[in-house]
């Protein structure tokens, strides 16, 4: 195992440090010539500036609730996270204490030792990446706004504190799952269904508290403790640092886990070998990717979306809202309100968990999606009820207006309503039973692949057309709650942009349960891997042993249908959660643009013409966010294509089908080494991209750069959904061949393969790293564009346009090479 592990680390190291001097002479040679011409500026305009990293808290203490003062109501919310804490590691040591036959234990370390390798790899990667920003935070903070030393290392100690956030709840997910996935598959071992779908929920629930609980705990942590003038640079520094996490875990992830996936499913129809066969090398490179892109991806996808969004609505409190006690009064509400839900969704767990062993508890069949259905309706309804009682308890007089808190209530309710009703469209277009799926699997019988990737293409497609107007119906619902005096109450600026932002925080409403659903699917997913790999079935008198060791009666055939059963209900609701958070990211990014806008037009006061079609930088910018939509879904995909080519081009010549009961372990490490060197590669191509991307059009012109956050909020928007929906269409098609119609094996199930291979970067790829890459881009925006505004006025427009320019080629270099320097042949 650890010759396993420092051969994988040495491919990490060998990527990163091959790619340090060439990048670092570039962002150096750069920033140089910035930091010079900053360096000459008079000091006398810097002390008030620095936009969002200056903004001062107000006195939480000023203002009563319930007979006690804000910051002392929020005191009290620490112990919830504890809680929540707690909650999550009572499930982890359950789930680590569960019977589990040491065939399957066996594997489920070998996948955990294989991600623990990749994850700290992963980590030396993420130091790198984080050079990158730290140089703009010094660079814009102290030497162009001149802050004191200890301001600009609290920005970047708390960018640090956001990405180890993000790393350690993926960390965390990863120990869960691997250890959830052999005890899943070990359930299903006397063929009963209840407990394969307890086993996975469980450990989805147990990822979710801690990660919104460790999420609420340091921003309470910084609200709280940190002195209000300090407080903003922290906010900003952390969301910062988390949106990097996510988006490099993100990306990586999802790159490393389709290329060992279709690696190891092209197998399948080469060689006619079942599902994960053990004797495929792909086999476990492609658990390891179940865990590196489907839980390592959405727990920092969560937290840092949930992050985010709470530093977007803090900003826009702090900039909106002119009176002070009008801004502790909505704080602490926030706040309390998160506290809420977190213990909402605990209730809701406990009571569908109570229903659903009522109803399926000894039961012989049961369709595994009911219960996961009830456990986010339940949980959207009290999280709703709970919203209009905190709400008219905690803000029942708001400025002088006492009918604004259901107001306010209702606003959220309208994301909270979204986290439930878009799930179950969702399923309209993704589940097993739906119309949709089984129209590809129709299509593929007479017409192949061909047919059946064409009607993925047409669920992808009108996925996209309900989700988006499901989105519009909700916020403009907010929208006209808004108008309802919100403004005049709060003395708030622009209380529409404010109700979005609510919509956003709604969505998160269910947070805990939402990362259950999502973390529920690679637990499937990899419990199916395990009991292949297991070889439990050709163990000597193994049906003996497990009923004198575990009391238990064993039925082979029963536990794999009930494992692939199950595993489809994972690919539905992995593919409920993605819309979500995607609808989250594009909703909550109109609060943090607004906080630009704000900046830009000293308070919406001057310059308001520009944000028109009228003013042609502002059209433009709407028009290019969309270019970089559609290169990043190229770009991602590139990687994982050649990636594929290269692990399939490996297994084909090293698969030993007549000679070996499983693949050896040099093979296996062999196909990891392959899915991690491209992961990285591709990675580090599409960041820089993104990052000197960003500084152009941020260079540019200031409101082409507000047209290019939006533009690629919306088209990220619908990319997503429809690849994220068309790709779950054609997995779950391929569950129907396996499970219902039982036609492995058969050209039905070769087309369905296909569709799936061609699915799984657009689902797991492309699709679910636009969420943070909408919010990175955001973030990284607020400086940067502050960074430019600077310089144009210090210097004119002259040094600012060549810098574009001088980024602008830098981004187009890396956007060049992550085609040409990664397409097939080129190495």
């Amino acid at each position: 195992m650890r010759t396993w592990n420092a051969s994988l680390a040495s491919v990490g190291c060998w990527i990163v440090k091959r790619r340090i001097a060439k990048a670092s002479a570039t962002l150096v040679t750069l920033l140089l010539l910035t930091a010079g011409c900053a360096v000459a500026q008079p000091a006398e305009q810097t002390s008030e500036a620095g936009g969002e990293a200056a903004l001062k808290l107000p006195d939480l203490s000023s203002v009563s609730f319930l007979g006690m003062d804000g910051h002392r109501l929020l005191m009290i919310g620490l112990l919830f996270c504890v809680f929540g804490l707690g909650f999550g590691m009572v499930i982890f040591m359950r789930l680590k204490n569960l019977p589990v036959h040491r065939s399957m234990r066996e594997i489920s370390e070998l996948i955990y030792e294989t991600c623990k390798t990749y994850l700290i790899t992963q980590g030396k990667f993420l130091m790198l990446l984080w050079a990158f920003i730290a140089a703009i935070i010094v660079l814009y903070f102290g030497v162009l706004r001149h802050f004191e030393v200890s301001r600009v290392v609290i920005i970047l100690v708390f960018s640090l504190v956001g990405i180890a956030g993000s790393y350690g709840v993926a960390w965390f997910g990863i120990r869960v799952n691997t250890f959830a996935n052999s005890r899943t598959a070990f359930a299903s071992l006397p063929g009963k269904p209840y407990p394969v779908y307890q086993i996975p929920l469980e450990a989805g629930m147990s990822i979710g508290m801690m990660l919104i609980s460790v999420e609420l705990l340091i921003m309470l942590f910084i609200l709280l403790f940190i002195p209000g003038d300090y407080a903003g640079p922290c906010f900003i520094g952390f969301a910062i640092g988390e949106s990097l996490g996510a988006a490099a875990l993100r990306i990586a992830g999802g790159i490393f886990t389709k290329i060992a996936d279709i690696g190891a499913d092209l197998m399948k129809i080469v060689f006619k070998i079942k599902e994960d066969d053990a004797r495929n090398p792909g086999v476990i490179a492609d658990c390891t990717g179940d865990n590196a892109g489907d839980s390592v991806g959405p727990s920092a996808d969560g937290f840092e979306t949930y992050g985010v969004t709470g530093v977007a609505l803090i900003t826009f409190i702090l900039l909106g809202v002119k009176d002070p006690a009008i801004q502790v009064q909505l704080l602490v509400w926030i706040f309390v309100m998160r506290i809420m839900m977190l213990v909402a969704s605990a209730l809701a767990y406990f009571i569908n968990s109570a229903v659903a062993k009522a109803r399926f508890g000894n039961a012989d069949k049961m369709n595994f999606e009911t219960p996961l259905t009830s456990l986010v309706w339940i949980t959207s309804i009290v999280s709703i009820v709970a919203t209009y009682i905190v709400s008219s308890l905690i803000i029942p007089n708001l400025g002088g207006d006492t009918s604004q808190w259901w107001k306010l209530a209702s606003i959220i309710s309208c994301g909270t309503l979204a986290g439930a009703v878009i799930p179950e469209l969702v399923k309209v277009f993704t589940s097993v039973d739906s119309r949709h799926v089984n129209e590809v699997v129709t299509s593929a019988k007479e017409g192949g692949a061909s047919l059946g990737i064409l009607s993925g293409f047409v669920a992808g497609n009108f996925s996209a057309y309900w989700l988006g107007l499901t989105m519009v119906g909700l916020m403009s619902v907010a929208y006209l709650f808004s108008l309802q005096g919100l403004g005049a109450a709060a003395t708030m600026i622009a209380a529409p942009v404010f109700a979005f932002g609510l919509v956003a925080f709604g969505f998160l409403g269910m947070g805990p349960v939402t990362i259950a659903v999502d973390s529920y699917g690679p637990v499937t997913d990899n419990a199916q891997s395990v009991y292949e790999l297991s070889l439990i079935e050709q163990v000597p008198n193994v049906k003996a042993e497990i009923k004198k060791d575990f009391n238990m009666d064993v039925n082979f055939e029963r536990a794999k249908d009930l494992l692939e059963e199950n595993d489809g209900a994972g690919n539905t609701f992995k593919a409920t959660a993605k819309p979500v958070l995607i609808g989250t990211a594009v909703v909550g990014a109109t609060t943090m643009i607004f906080s630009i806008i704000m900046a830009l037009t000293n308070g919406l006061t001057t310059n308001v013409d520009k944000l028109s079609l009228l003013h042609a930088p502002f059209f433009l910018g709407l028009i290019t966010g969309g270019a970089m939509i559609y290169w990043f879904t190229g770009a991602s995909t590139q990687a994982v294509t050649t990636g594929a080519y290269r692990a399939v081009e490996f297994i084909k010549a090293n698969i030993k089908l007549d000679s070996a009961e499983k693949a050896s372990v040099a093979d296996s490490k062999k196909v990891v080494e392959i899915c991690t060197k491209y992961a990285q590669k591709g990675m580090f191509n599409i960041f820089l991209a993104v990052f000197f991307g960003t500084l152009t059009f941020a260079f540019v012109e200031p409101f082409f750069f507000i047209g290019y956050l939006i533009s690629i909020a919306i088209f990220g928007l619908y990319q997503a959904i429809f690849m994220a929906n068309a790709g779950a269409a054609w997995d779950n098609a391929k569950k129907i061949v396996e499970v219902k119609l039982k036609q492995k094996g058969t050209p039905l199930h070769d087309a369905t393969v296909i569709g799936d291979t061609v699915g799984d970067p657009f689902k797991d790829t492309s699709s679910v790293a636009m969420n943070p890459v909408i919010k990175f881009t955001t973030l990284f925006g607020l400086l940067a564009v502050e960074l430019a505004v600077s310089l144009t006025r210090d210097q004119g427009t002259g040094l600012t346009h060549i810098l574009a320019l001088a980024f602008f080629a830098v981004s187009v270099f890396f956007v060049y090479r992550s085609f040409f320097g990664m397409r097939i042949g080129s190495e």
